[in-house]
Order: structure tokens, then C-alpha cells, then sequence
């Protein structure tokens, strides 16, 4: 079957120039990701990361940008920032709002809008990390440089950012899936080989118990990411039958599909955002002048480096975020009121609010799954750190696996609907 399927690709010309340009892309963006600014201590910063699982964390989500210390060092970061802001603003700013029922033309703006937000943004995460880094290492990273260098330096990865979303722009003009979900799958890859590799090549026998249970955790957390990411419950819907002259319309029976993890991994990305923000902080003023605000923001740190403490408060805020993001991303009255308008109707229940409250329900149910699913793999790597000894706590994370089975899988849907489409069109 898959041998057949990759015959199809081969003998249709332009979606395999397309994938080949797709792959051709992704090298680009990986070499990229290997260039790296000048006025360094590399080993300095290299020894900082493997110390430091909070930047370890950040450095996969960058793609291996950021131990590179790459013009590429925040990945497609600041984009992901902007894009989350524009699209929580669209649903409290009229004029994003109307936007989003525009259209393509609509879609184009906000896209746009988008773009310019992440310039700011990407200059100000340049910044802040090349803050945190000098604060995090005992010996300066970077060498003395000028107000101008510095200025200099934080243009260039933000230059970097913003062509590694051109890049994302032109793989998803190819429609062989999200430009930017292949980067992103594409540095998680990369970062998987590397660390796979390690473990292998510093091999230590009385590790292999250990190795054993990586393994299997692994592979189970791929089979339960699949599992939940496909798993939908289906709501029937019925359209009534309207009679005008001869002709009847409608008395369709179908179904509304209600995913189990609607949100994806956007709560996850908040809820990283927001645990990192207090240690960041912290570090700021661990070095102050002030011993009262040295020793709170010492104890800041020390608080968040505790895994008991990291694990329950990662779980809890990502918990909280994914209602908070189906919230904002289903609107069961909308629903209802579109269903209405078209003559449909969940059979037993009545139309309009009693429908909207019916939905509901079901959403909150579902999203207690949802929710419990993405809280446990958030914490799977503090869990694995504990079962494997470290071997591969950070790479295994379940957000790494979430977000590859994700790309994987749409992508993969992209191609079949090409090619279903071209065997339509032989018809």
C-alpha cells in the first residue's frame, strides 16, 4: 500500500516537483539554523544548555537554534507570539473580527497584520534572550560588544526569523502542508537524531533497563498521541425535508464533529510561555545590588527548579488553558444558529438555545479528556527524567511527539486529497 501510494507521487509530475521543492526547502532552513553569530563562547554556551533544563526546553521548540547561537536562534517563535495575539484579538476587536468573515481577502490582512507583528516581537525575544543567556552563565557568553554590535545582533536574528517564515510561506503555497508546522517538525527532528544518536554513541550497560524503558514509553506515548489527535465525537445532525413543486430538499442525516483535543498545542505553548516568565524575571535581579530582592528572586528560581513544584504547576496551567482556548475557539451559539438557519437539527433536542446549551455540555465533557491528555504530556518529560535517569527526558517530551504525529498526519492528508483529486479528474 505505501509502495503503491509512493508510485502514485512519482508518476504525477507537479506534486512530485512539489514535495521535492518542499524537502529542498526544509535543507535551506536547517542550514540556516547553523550559522551562527559571530562573538561567542561556544563552549560556554553549549555547557549552559545541558545544565539547564528550561533552556534545553526552549532550545528544542528553536530547532537547535539556540545552542547553535544561529542567526536562526528563535525559530519561527516570534511568529507562533504573533499569530496566537492577532488571533486572540479577532475576537475582541471588531474590525479583526469582520475581517475573519471576509474571505481570502480577509485571511490576506490578517496574515499581514501578522507579519508586521512579528518583527516587534521577534527584536524584543532577541533581546530578552540574549539577556537571559548573559545572566544565566557565570563567564560572559558574548564578548564585549557596542551599543551598535548589539543593536546589530539583534537585527540579524530577527532577519533570521523573518526568512524562515518566508520559507514557511512558500511550503504552503506547494499545499503539501503548513509551512510553518514542517519547520518546526523539521528542528524537532533534526534535535531528535542528534540526541538519539548521543545516547548510543555514550553507551553505558547498566543504562539498558533504562534505555529499555525510554524506548517504551515512547512508543506508547506515539500510539496514545495518534489515538487522542484522530478521536472525535460525532453529534448527529438531521436536515428536515422541505417539498417545493416536484423537487425535495433536504432529509440528509449527518454528524458534527467535536474533536477531543480541539485546541492542539496551543495551551501547552501558553502555558511555557507563562511558567517561563517568572524564572526569566528572576534572573534579571538575582545579581542585585539589593539583598532582599536578590534572595526573592533566588528562591524564584530555586522554587521553579523544583520538578515536584515545575510538574503540578506546568499540568494545572495547561489544564486551565484548554478551556480557556475552546472557549475562545468554539462558539456553540454560533453553531446552533448556523444549524437553525439550514433547517438542521440534533434529533431529541430543540433548536436554537436549548441546542447551544446541548453542545455545550458535550464540549465540557470532551474537553476534560482533552484537557487531562494535554496536561500529561506537558509534564512527560519531568516524569521521564524520573524512570529513565535522563536519558532523553527532554527530547521525548510529549509536546515534541504531539506536534510531530500532528504535522505527520495532516500532511499526509494533504498529499491523499492531491492525489484523490488528480484520480477525480482522469474520470
Amino acid at each position: 500500500m505505501f509502495l503503491d501510494r509512493i508510485k502514485q507521487i512519482y508518476k504525477i509530475r507537479d506534486l512530485r516537483n512539489s514535495i521535492i521543492f518542499v524537502l529542498v526547502m526544509l535543507f535551506i532552513s536547517r542550514i540556516v539554523y547553523h550559522i551562527p553569530i559571530p562573538g561567542l563562547d561556544i563552549v560556554t554556551l553549549r555547557n549552559l544548555f545541558q545544565s539547564n533544563q528550561l533552556l534545553g526546553l526552549m532550545d528544542l521548540f528553536s530547532g537547535g537554534g539556540l545552542t547553535n547561537f544561529s542567526i536562526a536562534m528563535l525559530g519561527v517563535g516570534p511568529y507562533i507570539t504573533a499569530s496566537i495575539i492577532i488571533q486572540l484579538l479577532s475576537m475582541i476587536v471588531p474590525q479583526l473580527e469582520a475581517l475573519t468573515k471576509e474571505g481570502e481577502e480577509g485571511q490576506r490582512k490578517i496574515n499581514a497584520y501578522t507579519k508586521y507583528l512579528t518583527i516587534p516581537l521577534g527584536a524584543m525575544q532577541a533581546y530578552g534572550f540574549l539577556t537571559l543567556l548573559q545572566k544565566s552563565a557565570n563567564t560572559p557568553i558574548l564578548s564585549n560588544l557596542s551599543a551598535l554590535q548589539y543593536a546589530s545582533v539583534i537585527i540579524t536574528i530577527t532577519a533570521g526569523t523573518f526568512f524562515l517564515v518566508w520559507i514557511g510561506d512558500l511550503i504552503t503555497e506547494k499545499k503539501i502542508g503548513n509551512g510553518i508546522s514542517l519547520l518546526i517538525f523539521a528542528g524537532i527532528v533534526a534535535k531528535l537524531i542528534s540526541t538519539t544518536k548521543n545516547i548510543f554513541v555514550i553507551y553505558d550497560p547498566s543504562k539498558i533497563f533504562s534505555l529499555l524503558v525510554f524506548v517504551a514509553i515512547a512508543l506508547l506515548t506515539i500510539v496514545v498521541v495518534v489515538m487522542v489527535n484522530e478521536g472525535q465525537r460525532n453529534i448527529p445532525v438531521s436536515y428536515a425535508r422541505r417539498v417545493r413543486g416536484n423537487k425535495v430538499f433536504g432529509g440528509v442525516n449527518t454528524h458534527l464533529p467535536l474533536k477531543v483535543n480541539q485546541s492542539g498545542v496551543i495551551p501547552i505553548i501558553f502555558a511555557i510561555s507563562l511558567i517561563m516568565f517568572p524564572t526569566m524575571i528572576a534572573r534579571f535581579f538575582a545579581a542585585a545590588g539589593n539583598h532582599t530582592i536578590a534572595g526573592i528572586s533566588n528562591w524564584v528560581i530555586n522554587l521553579f527548579q523544583n520538578q515536584i513544584f515545575y510538574g503540578v504547576s506546568y499540568f494545572l496551567l495547561v489544564f486551565a488553558f484548554t478551556y480557556f482556548y475552546t472557549a475562545v475557539i468554539f462558539h456553540p451559539d454560533k453553531i446552533a444558529e448556523n444549524l437553525q438557519k439550514q433547517g438542521g437539527f440534533v434529533p431529541g433536542i430543540r433548536p436554537g438555545t436549548h441546542t447551544a446549551e446541548y453542545l455545550q455540555n458535550i464540549v465540557s465533557r470532551i474537553n476534560l479528556a482533552g484537557a487531562l491528555f494535554l496536561g500529561v504530556v506537558a509534564v512527560l518529560p519531568v516524569v521521564m527524567q524520573g524512570l529513565t535517569r535522563g536519558i532523553g527526558s527532554t527530547v521525548i517530551g510529549g509536546t515534541s511527539i504531539l506536534i510531530v504525529v500532528s504535522v505527520v498526519i495532516e500532511t499526509v492528508k494533504q498529499i491523499d486529497a492531491q492525489l484523490t483529486m488528480r484520480n477525480y479528474d482522469k474520470l
